[in-house]
């Protein structure tokens, strides 16, 4: 199994790098905007690695699609801070990959310095889930890249109100790869069978226990506008349960906030900025 992780920025800047996390069917491209801006910071630049999943981006595809789980992909987290001999860091996580962050305050504490949790929290709104599923499900084939774009904003427009054309073509290109003059989407088609079996008629199972692992650290939120995943009572009682908890509102934005905008990397740029490490 192969592992894909970007990397930017200075090797021994003598900070703290920055390793991000995507969301569920997503990669390493979500970052590249967040990732050049810390990476050429005109202060403070930052060594930044973006991990694609198992199953995403240009890491191998799993012939057993139960293995797309947050356990085997936290594990593989691990496997990639040993061999990029990352001690510590500022996670980012979107989604998916902020439940991975949660998770390895068991499996790897001491990698965690600071984390940034986008729009996720130790509880999981159905209806946001649902609208994964959906999506994924019948996730539309586009024609050419033009096509993709428009698919990106005709799916998405009603939640990303604040978004211009270049953000959208960065979705566009974020979420399909061209293979063999075909657009695809970037992610295993199996990975929609890990969601199939939740009964999302049902409450979901909640994690505050990983979040409490983060107590210990700076940790900031950032929730969506109109997300329907990250509840503002979530946030409410995650900022109960860390006192030192950040937390800030994406306006016109819904799940997830892309990291590249104004709205969400100045929050960042912000929580970073105050860290001494």
């Amino acid at each position: 199994m192969t592992i894909h992780v970007r990397a930017f920025g200075p090797k021994h800047s003598g900070l703290a790098p920055i390793v991000c996390l995507p969301g569920l069917s997503r990669n390493s491209r979500d970052f590249l905007g967040l990732a050049h801006h810390f990476a050429n910071h005109a202060k403070r630049p930052r060594r930044v690695y973006a991990f694609d999943f198992r199953g995403r981006g240009l890491s191998s595809h799993d012939k057993e699609w139960r293995n797309y789980n947050v356990l085997t992909e936290a594990d593989d987290v691990v496997s990639g801070l040993t061999a990029l001999n990352i001690e510590h860091a500022i996670f980012v996580g979107t989604s998916r990959g902020g439940i991975v962050t949660m998770l390895l305050t068991a499996m790897r504490p001491g990698a965690i310095a600071a984390a940034v949790l986008n729009d996720i929290g130790p509880v999981i709104e159905g209806a946001g889930l649902t609208q994964i599923r959906l999506y994924l499900k019948k996730m539309p084939q586009p024609r050419d890249w033009a096509d993709a774009v428009a698919i990106q904003k005709a799916v998405m427009d009603k939640s990303f109100t604040a978004l211009e054309d270049a953000d959208w073509a960065f979705e566009a290109f974020g979420r399909y790869r061209e293979v063999d003059g075909h657009i695809r989407p970037d992610h295993d088609p199996a990975l929609v069978r890990t969601l199939t079996d939740i009964d999302l008629g049902e409450r979901l199972s909640t994690m505050w226990p990983q979040f409490a692992g983060l107590k210990r650290v700076p940790v900031l939120v950032l929730r969506g506008e109109n997300s329907t995943l990250l509840a503002k009572e979530t946030v409410a009682t995650m900022r109960s349960m860390h006192p030192s908890l950040t937390a800030a509102t994406v306006g016109g934005q819904g799940h997830a906030p892309m990291l590249h905008t104004p709205g969400a990397l100045a929050p960042i740029e912000t929580f970073v900025g105050k860290l001494k490490f």
